[in-house]
């Protein structure tokens, strides 16, 4: 009966799970049993007893400590387990970007060896923002999967990947920006399972993941370094320690999310990226964190550059096409792309060109160069595609100024 009637009666709504905005203020549900939920304003935050904002929860999620103010974002640096303070810096900006109501959001991608505490801090980081249980999963089998778990949970967590396949890396990416899915429900004809939003992202494993350029320029990557034995502690005393800080970590990000609703509307760029509104959003609350203006974004384009190199590093159709450029030192190319597969093949070896990700045809070697674009582009290799009769790809790459000679006098 009660169903019925809001059904019919009620007014209508959209609904937040863990992370909702209104009148320019966030709220973030506590899940506890009294459905308390923080209230964030660009004057601060309170955490509200009563209130009729239009939460759902899963089974799955569960209760967000309460925060507590008198902390800094330094009490999170002993449990991240990062190479370098700007890894730090990247983390805690994704961390804080991932309470938004809405995307973009940033992919964390966390790398390293065996044994550098890449599941432990996922989890961490999970229950700082989205409890849940389980905390981490593994990889879904198919996109049905991925929407499940995108429908249960603000975040979504995968741990201990090997390999991300180009299925599973346009999901991500099109989940961080915010693209819908629709896929048949099970055990139906016509039904359709949809979701429409955006998550945010953390997976981790032991290699490169973000390899693919579109799912690169999504991601922040971060590396994890190896916990040698002597610096090795009991989970249990960690656990213990973290109960403690967590509450007071949590009401720093609350600080900075305060202080990016009162900067948003006067923050400018100077330009925009592929994750423009994370950029601004981070530009915003910085101070927030008490970092100076200007550490983030340093950071930032540091990273963006470093994860850039790695994956044209990793990307053999790109590493080809400068290799078959720089070898005769040309500016210009043009050619179709039959005659340009074979001319990749001529500067590549034959174990390139038997691996799975080498293009066989030239149909697949044009995918390939749309794909590998950004890539060359940071590189100094543009790439244009004509159709005017003939299919013809034209590669242009920038030859780099001589040295200047300074005439010293002598």
């Amino acid at each position: 009966m009660l169903e019925a009637r809001a059904v019919s009666e009620g007014a209508q709504q959209a609904p937040w799970r863990r992370v909702g905005a209104r009148d320019g203020k966030l709220y973030v549900d506590l899940a506890d049993a009294a459905w308390r939920a923080v209230e964030i304003h660009p004057g601060g935050w309170r955490v509200i007893e009563s209130h009729d904002l239009p939460f759902i929860r899963s089974p799955r999620m569960r209760a967000l400590c309460e925060p507590t103010r008198g902390g800094t974002i330094d009490e999170l640096r002993p449990f991240a387990n990062v190479a370098s303070d700007a890894d730090f810096i990247l983390v805690v900006s994704w961390l804080v970007a991932a309470f938004r109501e809405r995307g973009p959001y940033p992919i964390l991608v966390l790398n390293g060896e065996q044994g550098s505490g890449k599941s432990s801090f996922s989890r961490l980081l999970r229950g700082l923002l989205d409890p849940s249980s389980p905390a981490i999963q593994g990889p879904p089998k198919d996109e049905q999967n991925l929407i499940v778990s995108a429908q249960n949970g603000h975040l979504i967590a995968f741990d201990n990947l090997s390999h991300i396949d180009a299925t599973l890396s346009d999901g991500l990416c099109r989940l961080a920006t915010g693209s819908g899915f629709a896929v048949r429900a099970l055990h139906t004809d016509k039904d359709e399972n949809i979701f429409d939003g955006a998550r945010p992202i953390i997976v981790n494993g032991i290699p490169t993941l973000a390899e693919r350029p579109d799912l690169n320029e999504r991601s922040i990557v971060v590396r994890l370094v190896t916990i040698s034995e002597d610096r090795r502690r009991p989970e249990d005393e960690m656990e213990e320690e973290w109960a403690r800080a967590r509450p007071r970590v949590l009401g720093v990000v609350c600080d900075a999310l305060a202080a990016a609703l009162g900067k948003i509307g006067r923050t400018r760029l100077a330009r925009f990226g592929r994750m423009a509104d994370f950029e601004k959003w981070m530009a915003a609350a910085e101070t927030g964190l008490g970092w100076l203006e200007g550490t983030f974004s340093a950071s930032y384009e540091s990273n963006r550059k470093d994860s850039a190199d790695s994956a044209f590093e990793g990307d053999v159709v790109a590493m080809a096409i400068r290799e078959f450029l720089e070898r005769d030192d040309m500016a210009i190319w043009s050619g179709t792309p039959t005659e340009l597969l074979a001319a990749l093949g001529a500067v590549t070896t034959e174990a390139t060109r038997q691996m799975r990700i080498w293009p066989k045809t030239p149909q697949g070697l044009g995918n390939c160069v749309e794909r590998t674009a950004p890539l060359l582009r940071s590189k100094g290799i543009t790439v244009e595609r004509k159709h005017s009769g003939v299919r013809t790809i034209i590669l242009s790459r920038a030859r780099q100024a001589p040295p200047v000679e300074i005439d010293d006098g002598f």
